[in-house]
């Protein structure tokens, strides 16, 4: 089938790590043998195994999770860099508490741009990934360095003081994500993640009220807001005069 299909030497051949004995090694032997000692696959990628709790992630085990399950749990990004976290070759044990940390990176991330954007003006991605990013993919797909450069990126825009330097960051950052998925919505969209249109509308008109309130002085006003608020699942953070909105679940 393969040769039908593909030919008699594919570029890439795929498969877990314990595939590679004996499955690989005698589809090695079965192919080269079959076709006068040209290479079956020039290249070999054998991936580590998802784990929970140490054990290997399989429907034998029945422990295994759904995508459009842990969706309405999570966003797909924080799914995403949960899974980009690891390098493929290595083992990724998975776990709620993994999520949460992958949910709260990107919205530290995202909580960069907002900031920026509210400094500087909204930002475009550059027309391809940065080298540096770049560097780290060729490197046998090494996710978890490719990472790495988005924090480094993150934390030179969060101290970036001028409108070029910001730019530059901030392009270098949203192209970097478009080439693995991620940081794929506007702060807006992310931190109202599960908000329809009027639930935002009302949450703007509450934080609005609760300003009013604190520029009166009218501070029990302005904590009922704040407790009402928290009770939606809606986190506030006041900064240089403006108050942003998130929601602490999805």
């Amino acid at each position: 089938m393969a040769e039908t299909h593909l030919g008699e030497s594919i570029d890439i051949h795929g498969g877990g790590q314990d595939l590679i004995f004996p499955h690989h090694e005698n589809e090695i032997a079965q192919s080269v043998c079959s076709h006068n000692g040209r290479p079956f696959a020039r290249f070999w990628m054998h991936n580590g195994f998802v784990t929970m709790d140490k054990r290997k992630m399989s429907k034998s085990e029945g422990n295994t999770f759904l995508v459009h399950d842990l969706r309405k749990l999570y966003p797909g990004e924080a799914l995403r860099f949960l899974l980009l976290s690891a390098h493929y070759r290595q083992p990724l044990d998975w776990s709620d508490q993994e999520l949460e940390r992958a949910r709260r990176t990107l919205d530290r991330l995202y909580g960069v741009l907002r900031i920026a954007a509210d400094a500087f003006g909204p930002f475009t991605a550059d027309e391809r990934p940065s080298e540096a990013f770049l560097e780290t993919l060729r490197d046998d797909l090494n996710t978890p360095l490719a990472l790495a450069e988005f924090n480094r990126l993150a934390k030179e825009l969060a101290k970036a003081d001028d409108k070029e330097s910001a730019r530059r960051l901030a392009g270098e950052l949203l192209a970097n994500g478009e080439l693995i998925g991620l940081l794929q919505s506007t702060p807006e969209e992310w931190f109202g993640a599960g908000s329809s249109d009027r639930e935002s509308d009302e949450i703007e008109s509450l934080i609005k009220q609760r300003n009013e309130a604190r520029e009166a002085r009218d501070f029990a006003t302005a904590d009922r807001i704040r407790d009402q608020l928290t009770s939606m699942g809606i986190l506030l953070e006041d900064a240089d005069g403006t108050t942003r909105w998130r929601r602490t679940e999805t």
